[in-house]
């Protein structure tokens, strides 16, 4: 290990005083990058403390004063992960060109988010939350807030998309189980990337609802509500 944790230096208040606080600053960090690199190493159940803190090159004490238990690293590295596919997104999104392709390299952007290692883990995440109450707790939110804020951003940035109702609904929910999908089919041995023809299609189909008569609202059948 290589760093040996030292109490910081504090101002009269009690607070750490400023390099000391971008030193904790940094040091968080370092141990949030470990324990996604170790999620996507060791898989989310072998991610122990003590493998964290060896990847981050720190002493178990250290990391402990920072996150005290296992489930304090845990739900601060699904926040990280969190903000850091937001921040990716946001950057593709600010970086697409204007016009008539603005979807088309929106949905590109999207694909080549779940193409990213990141993903893979946060699946592997959402997978161990079924069983385990206390990660569901953690990751619930934090992907509840990642889905509404994608969604704003997207009716925000293609400007075919705007007041189109239920079409967008629709069509934002295609593009998104489909990618989605075709991501869940890549993490398979050998599986191959989708077709440039798949993505033409998924543009059409996407481009008809953008611009086509607004789709009605069908009302759900008693048998149907039933059923559910």
């Amino acid at each position: 290990m290589s760093e040996r944790y030292e109490p910081p230096a504090r101002h009269q208040d009690g607070s750490p005083s400023g390099w000391q606080a971008r030193k904790s600053a940094a040091t968080r960090m370092q141990i949030l990058e470990a324990t996604l690199s170790c999620f996507s190493k060791l898989g989310y159940f072998h991610t122990t403390t003590p493998a964290i803190a060896e990847e981050a090159g720190l002493s178990r004490g250290a990391m402990l004063h920072h996150f005290p238990s296992r489930m304090d690293v845990v739900r601060a590295a699904v926040e990280h992960l969190h903000a850091k596919r937001l921040k990716a997104f946001r950057a593709a999104v600010d970086g697409l060109p204007a016009g008539e392709n603005r979807a088309h390299a929106a949905l590109r952007a999207h694909w080549e988010q779940l193409r990213h290692p990141l993903y893979a883990v946060f699946i592997e995440l959402y997978v161990a939350a079924r069983t385990d109450p206390e990660l569901a707790d953690i990751l619930g939110p934090a992907e509840e807030a990642f889905i509404r804020e994608l969604r704003a951003t997207a009716r925000e940035v293609v400007p075919e998309w705007r007041d189109r109702g239920p079409n967008f609904d629709i069509g934002y929910d295609l593009v998104i189980c489909a990618l989605q999908g075709m991501a869940l089919n890549m993490l398979r041995h050998r599986a191959t990337e989708p077709s440039e023809a798949f993505f033409r299609y998924l543009e059409e189909r996407v481009d008809e609802l953008a611009r086509g008569e607004p789709v009605a609202e069908v009302a759900r059948s008693p048998a149907s509500e039933a059923r559910n």
